[in-house]
């Protein structure tokens, strides 16, 4: 089994622009510890995870610092080190330093590296770009479901693919912040858009793909951004 039969495809991703506070609230009301942040031609950029906002927030701002460290400390280190603090978007916080995978790693290299570093996801490219990702969560699904059902041919797959790809042509779809899931057939669509008729739009997207048997519209609108202090 390789990377491309179990990573998730076109997961949530940020633009390097998003503001914490709408970061912190993606991750929160997906359930997900991190996110991969990608610029506007899907080149991936870094990855934003629970561990850079918490290690922001426990960040001591005016904790006195020694003079003799700082002397040694290299002046570029101390100034990633303030961006990283003092940041308000998500790529003044993200790690750039990944661990990436192709489409044909097999999936024992993706866990080995998981293991080693201590990671919980791998992101997939392709040329540099983005086209999925590898969590934990995946290998575990991957060793308590059957081989069928993984795929890219399983019917939820399928579908989710296709709905997926219908999205893409629609210029009222809020590329980064809805996204898909399938189960049994229900598409349940998360994250956050303008208003009520894109709600209505997204049902009427779904039922239109062969196979959809009902469909779940789970978004709410985008909170405001919070204003620095």
């Amino acid at each position: 089994m390789r990377a491309r039969d179990l990573m998730t495809r076109d997961p949530i991703t940020l633009p390097p622009e998003t503001p914490l506070a709408l970061v912190a609230r993606a991750l929160a009301e997906r359930g997900i510890s991190g996110a991969p942040v990608a610029d506007a031609n899907g080149a991936l950029l870094g990855m934003v995870t629970e561990g850079d906002l918490i290690r922001r927030l426990a960040a001591p701002e005016d904790a006195p610092r020694s003079w003799l460290r700082d002397f040694f400390t290299p002046s570029g280190r101390q100034a990633a080190r303030f961006a990283r603090t003092h940041g308000q978007r998500a790529a003044d916080v993200m790690t750039t330093s990944l661990v990436t995978a192709e489409e044909d790693t097999p999936i024992s290299v993706i866990a080995k590296a998981m293991e080693e570093r201590g990671i919980r996801r791998v992101p997939v490219v392709r040329d540099g770009k983005l086209v999925g990702i590898v969590s934990r969560a995946d290998l575990i699904r991957a060793v308590m479901s059957p081989p069928d059902s993984l795929a890219e041919d399983a019917p939820d797959e399928r579908i989710r693919r296709a709905v997926t790809e219908a999205m893409r042509t629609q210029p009222w779809v809020d590329a980064y912040f809805i996204f898909p899931e399938v189960k049994d057939g229900v598409v349940s669509f998360h994250g956050y858009c303008r208003n009520e008729d894109v709600k209505r739009a997204l049902r009427v997207l779904a039922e239109r793909i062969p196979g959809v048997k009902g469909v779940e519209v789970m978004v709410e609108k985008a909170p405001l951004p919070v204003a620095a202090p």
